[in-house]
């Protein structure tokens, strides 16, 4: 039984129906006893079930097994047992060189696709696939059976014309595939536009796929076209739908008065809202005031559940967003503006609905009670990262109101005994800055610049995590179904590159199977004042996994932290909403085993949410990435200093240190030689001359060439630096916690 436990089956059979959802076990042996696939209607016949509620648990306990692997649902909607079939089930994970692989839904060693199997899927798609072998390097390879189901319906891409023949070419990197369009169904699109194309008949061993052409988005030279692109290529949801315009009418612009029944008055506390200068939706506060032991601390939460109910359309609609989505010229939210903007914001000097977490902090910055209500505050003042930070180094002692001056210090002193507990405890401390990009009026990239983290940002984000660990507590200690938020440790293979490059380098590294996240902190401070230490530092983030919602807390190796949930941005992530909703019901009196979800649907939205955060990722990576090669392509031919953060068998990866911005400076730019990859010490070197080219390595580099439809930039060395001048460059943009 695929990760079961003993006491998860029991709870599954221990429900008071008449007639129990089977365990995962019995609907094995149903099938197994069957002795052919099933669809659910026969399954609900054989397990004797009656009635929606029925239907719609067995479909989440099927879809769960689905997910583990146990089971496979064919495009018939019939359910197969994985090891009769001797196959195995995953989604499709395409490379821009034609090849893809199987991410396993059991979570096993993903499987090769070669170029020849990948001519019938696209990125996306999810398939049932035989092992047949193993490739090159050993890893497991394997043979299409099925197409299980489609990722991809509509696709951006450039539409071409070759030999009179429409093609559209995608704009997502692993899709190889060339979709055909047929006289007519152009839509009027130019060569060179970028368009939209609903795919009519997908591909096979033998055919292209073939679409029509929905939308013409523009010219690709036209401002704001590439955050255009990255919505349709990642599929992200703009558009309102008609039930939840009809919805979001009943809401008006102030709390109306009904809603404050009940609910604890805080409108007399200095509460203030610390954000970005150019933030807009506002939904946590914060107030600080000194006790006889230590501190009181309050993070307030716009109350969205309050607004948003459990399968209304604005959830559901909600559910397929999973994240507001920021772009540099735009933010595509989760939650209409009525909401994110308005009823859901905290906006100062207005009534607003709220859930609160109440700690008592001690002077050693440990949380030693705590206590969640539902109240009503009003905001005291919407302050800046900037206007808190002038303020706290004295550069400007008037930059707040004089009412919140005291709460504000008293949140910079429990801050710094938060850091404290924070360094004992062995938290991963990687301080790393963020690019931002300053858009002209007509949508142009005017500048970009890095934006430093002060002691404003870390304070704000110490509170959020207090608050969000409280939130964890809660969930465990009522034993209720929620999403944590989980960090495993780093893979082992890839820690284990990591630690090979820096045992070259003489430092103390832990094996993989015992690297806690204090080690991570001791190789910072070992390499610290080291002109390499920003590369190292970037070479160590790359090691790390990428964290995950899952009903099943594992803890978050990153913060170093035994339960860790998301609580405190409900505006702008599920997640955030479905644990308010646990804490809600608790508070309101509900027992566990009454509430609207269990832990096989907790699970799920775990899995799409998890999903859904990577494609906004994915999709602000890749505006990113265009913005950057449409700002360089203007400075082709000019020089900057950078510094060596990748090392390939083809070249080296160079980051413009000012800038942030990474090119390529390919191994025939360099020194004439033969250059030969030691992976183990991450370099290069030069057969001939003994040349060797490190992570961290200096270089001064002009631009050579820029490709925006691609979004590489080539650089070519200019004056080289060795070693003993490594030139220091900032990291790119944090993981999110």
């Amino acid at each position: 039984m695929s990760g079961k436990t003993k006491k998860q089956t029991s709870r599954e059979q221990d429900k008071s129906y008449k007639h129990p959802v089977p365990s995962r076990s019995d609907l094995l042996k149903i099938l197994e006893k069957a002795g052919k696939p099933l669809k659910i209607n026969a399954i609900i016949s054989e397990a004797g079930l009656k009635g929606q509620r029925m239907r719609s648990q067995l479909a989440d306990r099927l879809y769960q097994m689905v997910r583990a692997g146990q089971i496979i649902e064919n495009r018939r909607h019939e359910y197969c047992l994985t090891a009769k079939l001797d196959l195995v089930a995953g989604r499709v994970s395409g490379h821009r060189d034609g090849f893809g692989f199987v991410i396993r839904d059991d979570a096993g060693d993903d499987i090769y696709l070669s170029a020849r199997e990948m001519r019938s899927v696209f990125d996306g798609d999810r398939v049932a696939v035989k092992v047949v072998g193993t490739d090159r390097r050993g890893k497991p390879e394997g043979r299409l059976v099925e197409v299980l189901d489609r990722g991809e319906r509509e696709i951006a891409g450039h539409f071409i014309r070759e030999r009179g023949i429409g093609l559209v070419v995608p704009d997502n990197p692993r899709i190889s595939h060339r979709i055909l369009v047929a006289k007519g169904e152009s839509a009027g699109a130019k060569p060179g536009q970028v368009v939209v194309v609903r795919i009519l008949d997908f591909p096979s061993q033998i055919e292209q796929a073939t679409g029509r052409i929905v939308r013409i988005i523009g010219d690709p030279h036209e401002k704001g076209i590439a955050t255009e692109i990255a919505i349709h290529t990642h599929g992200i949801p703009t558009g309102w739908p008609k039930a939840v315009r009809e919805e979001i009418r009943e809401f008006g612009k102030t709390v109306p008065k009904a809603a404050l029944k009940g609910r604890v008055d805080l409108r007399n506390l200095d509460l203030v809202t610390i954000d970005g200068a150019d933030a807009r939706d506002y939904d946590d506060a914060v107030y600080c005031e000194p006790t006889s032991t230590g501190w009181r601390l309050l993070v307030a939460i716009a109350d969205v559940g309050h607004y948003v109910e459990i399968g209304a359309p604005l959830d559901k609609q909600a559910t397929v967003r999973g994240t507001s989505v920021y772009f540099p010229d735009r933010v595509v939210p989760m939650l209409p503006e009525v909401l994110s903007n308005g009823l859901c914001s905290l906006n100062p000097d207005v009534d607003r609905l709220c859930l609160v977490c109440d700690m008592r902090v001690n002077r050693d910055g440990k949380v030693t009670r705590s206590t969640f209500v539902e109240a009503v505050m009003r905001s005291s003042a919407r302050l800046t990262y900037s206007q808190v930070s002038d303020f706290l180094t004295g550069q400007s002692p008037e930059a707040l109101p004089s009412a919140v001056r005291k709460p504000v210090r008293e949140l910079h002193s429990l801050y710094q005994s938060f850091a404290r507990a924070r360094q004992r405890r062995g938290a991963i401390e990687l301080d790393l800055p963020q690019t931002k990009f300053e858009l002209g009026k007509q949508g142009e990239i005017a500048q970009i610049h890095t934006v430093p983290r002060n002691d404003a940002h870390r304070l704000i984000e110490e509170c959020m995590i207090a608050a969000n660990v409280e939130a964890a507590k809660f969930l465990r200690r009522h034993r209720i179904p929620g999403l944590f938020r989980v960090h495993a440790k780093p893979d082992a293979d890839r820690f284990e590159e990591l630690r090979l490059y820096l045992l070259t380098l003489g430092l103390k590294v832990p094996h993989p199977d015992h690297v806690q996240p204090r080690q991570f902190n001791d190789l910072i401070q070992q390499v610290s004042g080291r002109p390499d230490s920003a590369a190292i530092s970037m070479a160590m983030l790359r090691s790390l996994t990428h964290a995950e919602y899952t009903p099943q807390n594992i803890g978050h190796f990153g913060l170093s932290l035994d339960a860790y949930a998301h609580f405190t941005s409900p505006i702008r992530r599920y997640p955030d909403l479905l644990v308010h909703r646990a804490i809600r019901h608790i508070l309101r009196g509900g027992k566990p085993g009454r509430y609207h979800y269990d832990s096989a649907t907790m699970e799920r939205l775990g899995t799409i949410m998890s999903a859904h955060e990577r494609r906004a990722e994915d999709a602000t990576r890749d505006v990113d990435a265009a913005l950057k090669c449409e700002y360089m392509e203007s400075r082709v031919g000019q020089e900057f200093d950078g510094v060596v953060t990748g090392v390939t068998n083809f070249g080296l990866f160079v980051q413009i240190t000012e800038l942030l911005i990474d090119g390529l400076v390919h191994v025939t730019s360099l020194d004439n030689d033969y250059y030969h990859f030691e992976p183990g010490s991450l370099q290069l070197v030069g057969e001939r001359s003994g040349r060797k080219y490190r992570l961290g390595d200096g270089m001064r580099v002009k631009v050579q060439r820029v490709d925006v439809e691609t979004r590489k930039i080539d650089f070519r060395p200019v004056a080289e630096q060795g070693p003993a001048k490594r030139a220091q460059s900032a990291p790119a943009r944090r993981r999110r916690r």
